[in-house]
């Protein structure tokens, strides 16, 4: 019988990586099993994360989960997955898992966070294709690794220096519920170009989109090399357990230590994509009218749940009463439907509702544009709030993720102490900069530290082709997007070959070390001079000839 791939993959490829469709982990009762550390933890930190009661389905059980693992461990053994056609049919296939199912993928994102068929497309199906369109084009250049930079003439040509990228073996993805489709399988597309295996784990927050995946990846994907486990707290914990050779996790900081404590134990690489309290600054040169336009229209944006989504506003005083005007105009405009044709999407649980509509009670700022909230279907209306201080409970809270919008009126040193090192507020996810002058703009950026910096814009530094996206301190450790990706789930891994007839003229590394062979090791020599002032030194680099030194 002719054996064929979904959407008719060759079939003689299929044949030599045939795989069950029917041995995905069961999904039966949650099981009860005594809470790890990390299971207590993540317990704790998930006290506000009410299940949204969108999905029916139950957890993997301890039994399933542990199968699954060790079958992803067994075929990484067989070395299948770094051959380059398996990881090209496994991305094709991602694809069309994506292609044929973009209809169930959007109805499962409106029930989990109310998001529209056009909010779904945009952000994570467009996403999704655009990472495995991307691993696909590359994938080739990725996996043939590169030539020893510098290596000279003798590790370089003789020996053919080589830096090789390995896979790193059995990786474990754990999604976030705010994009619980991109944040799975975008990462998922390096990992497969890097020729690992992957446990994949959804949000149990985002239930209707983990229970579609559940179903939908082991019809696409191979079943002995991908894997997907679902679960909360309890079944987390025991996940982290486990000896993973990489963890990605998307996610907030609070979780983020967890795992990184988790991974710790067994030395295990991370990646983590977090967030942090992301400040758009409003200097006196700033295009106003622009900058709260765009500022308006990101906020509503999956109703402010996005990690690179906008947390407070610093206008400088010149500026600060045209701007709020402003930013009130725009998002009344962009609200103009909302009464007759609601669109916006929900907070994504009751606990979350509770959080924001906690904050937004007790904020002594002074609230503008604002309008109903519907506890009933966790609905927080977008909301100005006006006159903040550093010192308000809008801001102390820590990242807001929700709808809300604080303006502080502060000019820019006081903006800039904010994100000064070892402040609360330091090393955020993403730095907005509205400015009009560019000896400002450069005064602003080696003063801070942020994952990434749109200036005039917001989050444009996410979607840079050829780009990394990752954080730095607070807001997370590694990065990923194309190439960045490939690297974070793969080993780079040095090869030298010198040949054997050089045998005779390198007789002197034999034996007891002396002086004598000292010039064989010690071959650096300084091209500066001795007692150079820093002036010295900066004259030094120019002229016409600076090139040559």
């Amino acid at each position: 019988m002719s054996t064929k791939s979904h959407r008719g993959v060759d079939t003689a490829f299929s044949r030599d990586y045939s795989h069950s469709r029917c041995g995905r982990c069961s999904l039966i009762s949650r099981p009860n099993f005594s809470l790890s550390l990390h299971a207590q933890r993540l317990e704790e930190a998930a006290m506000t994360q009410l299940t949204t009661g969108t999905s029916s389905q139950a957890y993997t059980s301890t039994a399933d989960f542990e199968a699954a693992y060790n079958t992803l461990h067994a075929t990484y053994a067989t070395h299948k997955t770094k051959d380059i056609r398996w990881r090209k049919w496994q991305l094709k296939q991602l694809w069309w898992l994506i292609v044929d199912n973009t209809d169930a993928i959007c109805e499962a994102l409106h029930a989990d966070l109310g998001r529209t068929e056009a909010e779904a497309r945009m952000y994570d199906i467009a996403d999704v294709k655009k990472d495995i369109k991307e691993c696909l084009d590359n994938i080739d250049v990725w996996a043939k690794g590169h030539a020893a930079e510098g290596a000279g003439f003798l590790m370089g040509r003789l020996g053919g220096a080589w830096v090789r990228r390995d896979p790193l073996g059995v990786c474990l993805i754990i999604g976030a519920w705010n994009f619980p489709i991109m944040t799975l399988l975008s990462p998922l597309c390096p990992a497969i170009a890097a020729g690992n295996c992957a446990m994949l784990k959804p949000s149990e927050l985002a239930g209707a989109t983990a229970e579609l995946i559940v179903e939908l990846l082991p019809k696409y994907m191979d079943n002995s090399a991908i894997r997907i486990a679902t679960g909360g707290p309890k079944e987390t914990g025991l996940i982290l357990e486990r000896k993973w050779n990489h963890i990605f996790y998307t996610g907030g900081s609070k979780v983020g230590r967890i795992i990184a404590t988790a991974a710790a134990k067994h030395l295990t690489p991370t990646v983590l994509e977090l967030g942090g309290q992301a400040p758009a600054i409003i200097c006196k040169s700033a295009n106003v009218d622009l900058a709260a336009k765009r500022i308006a229209n990101f906020k509503i944006a999956n109703l402010g749940q996005i990690c690179v989504n906008v947390n407070h506003i610093i206008a400088d005083p010149e500026i600060y009463d045209a701007f709020v005007a402003r930013l009130q105009h725009w998002l009344e405009h962009f609200l103009e439907e909302e009464a007759e044709n609601p669109w916006l999407a929900r907070i994504i649980s009751p606990g979350h509702y509770d959080r924001i509509h906690s904050i937004l009670s007790s904020t002594k700022g002074r609230i503008l544009t604002t309008g109903p909230h519907d506890p009933s279907r966790n609905f927080i209306h977008p909301t100005i709030i006006a006159d903040v201080t550093f010192d308000d409970s809008v801001i102390t809270s820590g990242e807001l993720f929700a709808p809300l919008i604080p303006v502080i009126k502060a000019d820019l040193p006081a903006a800039l102490d904010t994100l000064a090192p070892g402040s609360k507020m330091a090393d955020p996810l993403a730095l907005y900069i509205f400015s009009n002058s560019q000896p400002e703009i450069d005064n602003i950026l080696p003063q801070t530290s942020s994952g990434g910096v749109s200036i005039n814009d917001l989050a444009v530094q996410y979607g840079v082709p050829g780009a990394p996206f990752g954080g730095v301190g607070e807001s997370g450790m590694g990065a990923y997007h194309g190439k960045w990706g490939f690297e974070s789930f793969s080993h780079a891994r040095p090869v030298v070959n010198l040949p054997l007839w050089l045998e005779g003229g390198m007789q002197w590394r034999y034996g007891r070390p002396t002086i004598a062979k000292l010039s064989n090791f010690d071959t650096a020599k300084a091209t500066w001079k001795r007692g150079e002032t820093l002036e010295q030194q900066s004259s030094g680099q120019k002229g016409w000839f600076g090139w040559l030194w």
